[in-house]
C-alpha cells in the first residue's frame, strides 16, 4: 500500500512539473512576441553572461572574452545555471537551478532578478541544452543586444553564432568580428 502512495505522489509531482514548464514556455513566447530589437552603434561597455554549468565549467574563458571586447572587469557579470540542486554545487558561487523559478516565469531569487534587470550592452547566452529555464533567463534579460549559440528557437538572440560549445575560441573570434562590423567595439 505504501508503494502505491509513493508512486501516486511522484506521478502528481511530475504532472505539476510539466504544467509549470508549460506555463514558463507560454510566458517565454509572450515575451518574445513583445520584444523589439534595435541594433544601435552604442559601444559595448557592460557584458552579462549566462552559461550552463552542466555543459561548461571554465569561467576563465569568459574573462578572456570580456578582455577581447574591451569590457572592464567590474562591468562583467556572469551567472551559471545547473539542473542540479545548489547543495551539490561547490565550484561556482552564483549558480541557479530550476527551484529558483516559479509558475509563469516568476523568478524567486532577488540576485537573479537583479541580473535580469541590468541593462547590459551585450548579453552572451553560452549554452546548447534545450532547457526552459535557460531560455527564460535569456528572454527576461533587459540587455540591449543578445548573442548566443544556435538554438532550437532562433528568436532568443539577436546574433546567433553557429559553432560547437567546445569551440570557445571560434565563438569568441566570431563575436569580436560581428561586434566590430556593427561598430560596437571601443577603439582604445
Amino acid at each position: 500500500m505504501r508503494f502505491c502512495y509513493l508512486c501516486a505522489k511522484y506521478k502528481d509531482k511530475m504532472i505539476l512539473k510539466g504544467f509549470k514548464e508549460k506555463s514558463i514556455k507560454k510566458h517565454i513566447n509572450k515575451l518574445l512576441s513583445e520584444r523589439y530589437v534595435n541594433v544601435s552603434a552604442k559601444k559595448v561597455e557592460s557584458l552579462g553572461i549566462i552559461f550552463n554549468l552542466d555543459e561548461v565549467d571554465n569561467f576563465e574563458q569568459f574573462n578572456v572574452l570580456s578582455s577581447c571586447l574591451k569590457v572592464m572587469p567590474n562591468r562583467l557579470k556572469v551567472i551559471a545555471f545547473s539542473s542540479n540542486k545548489k547543495e551539490t554545487l561547490k565550484s561556482w558561487d552564483v549558480c541557479f537551478n530550476p527551484d529558483d523559478f516559479g509558475w509563469n516565469g516568476v523568478v524567486k531569487s532577488g540576485e537573479l532578478q537583479t541580473f535580469l534587470n541590468t541593462k547590459f550592452d551585450v548579453l552572451i547566452s553560452y549554452y546548447e541544452a534545450d532547457i526552459t529555464e535557460l531560455k527564460l533567463l535569456t528572454v527576461k534579460s533587459k540587455a540591449e543586444f543578445k548573442i548566443g549559440l544556435l538554438q532550437i528557437d532562433e528568436r532568443l538572440n539577436d546574433l546567433i553564432i553557429k559553432t560547437n560549445l567546445k569551440e570557445f575560441n571560434v565563438f569568441k573570434d566570431e563575436v569580436f568580428k560581428y561586434l566590430t562590423i556593427l561598430k560596437k567595439i571601443k577603439n582604445e
